[in-house]
């Protein structure tokens, strides 16, 4: 990868991903020993959501403007690790909302931008996206099962400090990021309300939303579920560990398989797993080789899916449309999606049931296979 900062930027996936193993796994756990319920829980962690939607539209039109990327993302990455402070000294269900909403909308603002670098500075290669997103997912691995670990012998308070932590890496490794202006392709200019009016471009961040909806559900209350199911902190770090290395070692594959199979193709695999999956984890969660099988189905339901949604959003949105275009593809997916999903989750868990509510995620990624398999037939 010649002329390609790739491990200043691959230093920037590992610590904000591992940032999100912190966040993602144990956040509820972390809650749930605070006193909130199912609901208040699912609404919190969609707050981790919400503020996707809006934080990276903003940085988005911010970085389109002027043209510079990497300052707003060291201005954020700051922001984060500064205001999660507030998390420590909040008290009840509004004080916690107030928190997460503070650092959460700077921690989502800069993601987005750093994409966009990425894609910037591979120019010509954008199928080799993977080979750096995936120390995203090494990250993630390593703080998911240490952390897994410390929580046999220590109290779930250390929880926030360890994500603390994560986020001074974050901001520290994006001190060394280069800026890259946007790649041009010389064609003549589209403009972004034409590209959101195309029912191709509709239907691509349709399915988005419902797979990151189905996600969300996952996100929220799997930790929860293995947990009532009575598996230890340690297994269940394992469990999402193992997902996120089946996710790995796709990322290694997807570049000859987005030259190979076009991302459509690769979405329409990826959705179908999904549904699948969600169905064997709401119904078999006793039953661990299942589980681990509905785990290493991470590696189709989100690696392959996310690599193939952010190259057809490279494809689509270029020039100055560029990091609306990633904003907009983390709004409203991670965004709106995610906290869609956290909320279902929270209304659903306890009347309903795990089954249930992991039917309604894999009835959503089905729905958005529908999506694609009709709508994105140009592809």
């Amino acid at each position: 990868m010649n002329a390609i900062p790739y491990w200043r930027l691959s230093a920037y996936y590992l610590f904000y991903f591992a940032s999100l193993g912190a966040l993602v796994p144990y956040w509820g756990l972390y809650l749930q020993a605070q006193g909130f319920d199912a609901l208040a829980i699912g609404q919190l962690l969609a707050l981790l959501s919400a503020t996707k939607i809006i934080a990276p539209m903003v940085g988005g039109a911010l970085v389109d403007h002027s043209g510079q990327r990497m300052p707003l993302v060291r201005y954020a990455a700051f922001g984060a690790a500064f205001t999660f402070g507030t998390v420590l000294i909040a008290h009840g269900f509004w004080q916690m909302t107030a928190a997460m909403l503070l650092f959460s909308f700077f921690w989502n603002a800069s993601l987005p931008q750093v994409e966009a670098v990425t894609f910037n500075h591979l120019h010509l290669q954008p199928s080799r996206y993977a080979l750096i997103r995936l120390w995203g997912s090494i990250g993630f691995i390593v703080i998911v099962a240490l952390l897994g670990w410390r929580l046999r012998q220590d109290d779930v308070t250390i929880i926030p400090l360890w994500i603390f932590g994560l986020f001074i890496g974050v901001w520290l490794s994006a001190l060394f990021i280069p800026d890259s202006a946007p790649v041009e392709n010389h064609q003549a200019p589209v403009s972004l309300r034409s590209l959101l009016t195309h029912p191709a471009v509709i239907a691509f961040f349709a399915a988005c939303f419902l797979m990151q909806l189905s996600h969300g559900i996952y996100y929220a209350f799997y930790s929860i579920h293995l947990q009532e199911a009575g598996y230890s902190s340690v297994a269940i770090g394992a469990l999402w560990a193992l997902g996120v290395i089946a996710e790995v070692v796709i990322f290694l594959m997807v570049p000859r398989l987005l030259d190979h199979f076009g991302a459509r193709h690769v979405l329409l695999w990826s959705l179908l797993f999904a549904s699948g999956r969600w169905l064997l984890i709401g119904a078999f969660v006793e039953w661990l080789p299942i589980q681990i099988v509905a785990q290493l189905l991470h590696a189709l339901s989100f690696g392959t899916f996310h690599a193939a949604a952010i190259h057809h959003v490279h494809h689509v949105f270029s020039g100055r449309t560029q990091g609306r275009g990633q904003a907009l593809y983390n709004s409203l997916s991670f965004g709106a999606g995610g906290a869609a999903g956290s909320l279902i989750g929270g209304l659903l868990w306890t009347d309903a049931g795990a089954a249930l509510t992991f039917g309604v995620g894999a009835a959503a990624a089905a729905l958005g296979w529908v999506l694609v398999w009709r709508g994105m037939t140009h592809e």
